[in-house]
């Protein structure tokens, strides 16, 4: 069996102001046993392109705001390794609990590893709606019910994910990539793993940005299911 040092490793982590918890992801993501830690910043009006920069991350700069699943493929080009680990960045410190993931994958249990949080944090004002939607449309789509649908923690070997581009440039990512994981066959797993990271409260951004999320995850459901039947 295969473990973690026999497969080269990259963590890439998106970030769209983020100052406040990149350094710590950045170095936290370091710690694993991985070759490259990239950051996409996301056209930050922030000092998190600075920051991660300083905290010894390889920093790819997009000229404006394109979306979470835009930087991340705008990343790929940079990838030297076999498997990408891709991580939020306000995880902080708790980051260097995704090696769990890497040894998923690397050790060939499954094809895509996702993080589900074992850590019950309080939770903020989104209700639950979109993890709702999105939880639903991936069974309708593919039967299969997972825990943690949007989960931006994830481990896949970097061939994979180039199989299943294009993929949405928005919040839908993780949902788009999910669904065409599971009807390309792969196998996906998710693993409870000691994570923290921000939760949003009832600030009208933080409204703002669950409303956007929801839009997202329901545009991309709609596309997907105008090319695929419903699973029975």
């Amino acid at each position: 069996m295969k473990g973690l040092d026999d497969l080269t490793a990259c963590v890439v982590i998106p970030a769209y102001n983020e100052a406040l918890t990149i350094v710590q992801t950045v170095q936290a993501a370091a710690k694993l046993p991985v070759h490259q830690v990239i950051v996409v910043d996301d056209g930050s009006r922030d000092a998190t392109a600075e920051l991660a920069r300083r905290a010894g991350a390889q920093v790819l700069q997009l000229d404006r705001n394109r979306g979470k699943g835009a930087a991340i493929q705008a990343a790929l080009p940079w990838v030297k390794s076999r498997v990408v680990l891709l991580a939020d960045a306000d995880l902080g410190a708790s980051a260097d609990q995704t090696r769990e993931l890497l040894l998923a994958v690397q050790s060939g249990r499954c094809d895509m590893a996702v993080a589900v949080f074992a850590r019950q944090q309080r939770p903020g004002g989104g209700l639950g709606l979109t993890v709702g939607l999105a939880r639903w449309g991936i069974l309708h789509l593919t039967g299969r019910e997972l825990e943690a649908p949007l989960s931006g923690q994830r481990a896949l070997c970097r061939a994979a994910l180039e199989r299943l581009l294009p993929l949405p440039a928005d919040f839908g990512f993780e949902v788009g990539l999910t669904v065409k994981a599971l009807q390309a066959g792969l196998r996906v797993e998710e693993v409870p793993l000691a994570l923290e990271h921000r939760v949003t409260g009832r600030a009208v951004r933080d409204v703002w940005h669950r409303g956007r999320q929801f839009y997202h995850v329901g545009r991309v459901l709609m596309t997907l299911r105008a090319f695929t039947p419903a699973v029975r």
